[in-house]
């Protein structure tokens, strides 16, 4: 063995700074450094992939001695930056490559991209997108997923999916990648979509693209997709894993599916705090706040970690179980371990804990305590005091809101316009119905109109509130018709229930419960022919399986 490749031989067993400068030092004494650039390439490259952040700095160091570099040690270089999170520093070679005469390649290109990934900088990332496209790497497998990778962290999925269109042979890599962007960017439904079409294609999914898809699948509650997931995984024996096995059991526990969730947790050989959290969120959310609260101190007894999303979590479970007492102790451990360090969300979750649990004086301590308020603090603040029957107070700081500058969503103006309905303040609930769209550019929905119906329902208006149903431009919910219904029962109007009743056909499925408002408006008039209609109506429906109606519907109209 020569001494060439004696050296290249050692470079890649040796470890550590020192024995890296030892290997340094013989490069350059023995003079394999004038005529070979491949011992410099190797050593630049050896360290530029090390753990060792100071390995980083010496390649850096040796390469600015260089005095012509090739474009191998360019790309280890801009390679070593971008993986060392240095994104900036390799976005700065990437340039100065160029000025020296040498064009990027596909090596150089993904590590680029990835460096305007970690950056989400959209502008950076089209430019060199549009070099891409110019020196011929679009078809490159490595430089287009790179592509989609930037796309998709710059929240631009239009063109991380034109881009992925385009890819000649498109490998799991890429699915992947494409998939994880959807979820990332809050659109899991459009993620199940890609895994179904990734699955059509004759794509094996790999654990991280499963992991992925249950997460979406539990924010679609698609619990048929998730199981198809589940039982790839069970086939491919990747069910022990820790991180799959949490997938598992947020999905299954977003879904409702809370035994098979909690025997995903008993089987797993491995158990973190996200584990806990995902199974004690499952049961939170799904109306089981004890058995959270009980999973909350085994998870303690067992020494295991206490998060912010833990104490979220329970949070949560108190204010389902009306907890005072719990949710102070919570509290009290918040500011004795200064989990949340005081932030926005936390204090949020405080403060629909004590709205829900009564205590209104606590809550708005812990506003007033936040060190910034924006929207969701404020629309948390505006719904509890709306729940309270405080109209006066929650109007009052939506305007206050709007004096900080910060603009109102579509949630913040339900709970504005709830607070107007509880209150019987028309003229000001209507205000704020038009102001949506004529301030604020906010397009009315369904649930708007819903409010909207409400308001003017409990007022006696049924005429004026049947006007605006008609003129609704989607389909109304049950949550419109059983407002309208509940003026009818209040103020005895037979003829807008008769006007429901007829649009009983075209509401379908989703009339569960309507039926039982109908019937109970015409026993409110003493029409007990009518009521004897509407239970024989529902009683059909059952019958032939067009739904309508569950069989507890049934037995209470029955009753």
């Amino acid at each position: 063995m020569n001494r060439r490749d004696r050296v290249l031989f050692l470079l890649e067993r040796c470890n550590g700074l020192r024995q890296l400068k030892q290997l340094h030092g013989h490069i350059i004494i023995s003079g394999l450094a004038r005529n070979d650039v491949v011992p410099l390439s190797k050593l630049i490259d050896r360290c530029t992939t090390s753990d060792e952040p100071h390995l980083l700095d010496y390649s850096l160091s040796i390469f600015a001695r260089v005095p012509r570099p090739s474009p191998y040690m360019w790309n280890s270089i801009i390679r070593g930056l971008s993986l060392a999170d240095r994104p900036d520093d390799a976005l700065s070679a990437y340039a100065h490559m160029q000025v020296c005469g040498l064009s990027p390649d596909h090596f150089t290109f993904p590590f680029a991209l990835q460096a305007c990934a970690r950056k989400a900088d959209l502008r950076l990332g089209s430019r060199v997108h549009a070099r891409v496209s110019k020196t011929g790497f679009n078809a490159d497998v490595y430089v287009s997923t790179a592509l989609v990778h930037m796309y998709s962290r710059c929240a631009d999925m239009g063109s991380a999916d034109r881009v992925f269109r385009t890819v000649p042979n498109r490998n799991v890599v890429g699915w992947t990648v494409l998939i994880d962007g959807y979820v990332d960017d809050g659109r899991p439904d459009e993620a199940v979509k890609m895994f179904v079409e990734m699955e059509a294609a004759g794509v094996t999914p790999n654990v991280v693209t499963a992991v992925n898809v249950l997460s979406a699948c539990a924010g679609t509650r698609d619990l048929e997709t998730g199981k198809r997931v589940h039982r790839w995984l069970t086939w491919s024996s990747s069910t022990t894993d820790t991180v799959v096995g949490t997938a598992l059991i947020d999905m299954y526990g977003k879904c409702g599916c809370l035994d098979i969730a909690h025997d995903v947790f008993e089987r797993m050989p491995c158990r973190n705090t996200w584990s806990w959290n995902a199974l004690i969120g499952g049961y939170s959310l799904h109306g089981r706040p004890e058995k959270a609260i009980e999973l909350l101190l085994e998870m303690r007894a067992q020494g295991m970690e206490i998060d912010k999303v833990t104490v979220l979590e329970a949070m949560g479970a108190s204010s389902r179980l009306g907890s005072l007492d719990l949710g102070r102790a919570i509290h009290a451990h918040l500011e004795k371990t200064s989990i949340g360090g005081g932030d926005v969300v936390t204090g949020t979750s405080l403060m629909d804990m004590y709205a829900k649990t009564g205590d209104d004086a606590s809550a708005r301590r812990v506003f007033c305590g936040l060190g910034s308020r924006d929207l969701v603090a404020w629309t948390s603040m505006i719904t509890g005091l709306a729940k309270q029957g405080r109209a006066s107070d929650a109007l009052s700081s939506f305007e206050e809101m709007q004096d900080e500058g910060i603009s109102p969503d579509r949630v913040a103006y339900i709970s504005v316009m709830s607070a107007c309905s509880h209150a019987g303040l028309i003229e000001e609930g209507r205000r704020h119905f038009e102001s949506m769209r004529t301030v604020h550019g906010i397009d009315p929905k369904v649930e708007h109109y819903g409010c909207m119906v409400d308001l003017l329902s409990r007022a006696g208006r049924l005429a004026e509130a049947e006007r605006l149903v008609r003129s609704i431009p989607v389909p109304p919910d049950v949550s419109v018709w059983g407002a309208l219904l509940g003026g009818c029962r209040i103020h005895g109007d037979v003829n807008v229930a008769e006007w429901v009743e007829e649009r009983m056909v075209e509401m379908g499925p989703q009339g569960r419960g309507v039926y039982v408002l109908l019937s109970n408006v015409y026993a409110g008039v003493g029409r007990w022919g009518r009521v004897e209609t509407v239970r024989e109506s529902v009683r059909r429906r059952v019958a032939d399986g067009s739904g309508g109606c569950s069989s507890v519907e049934v037995k209470l109209l029955s009753s």
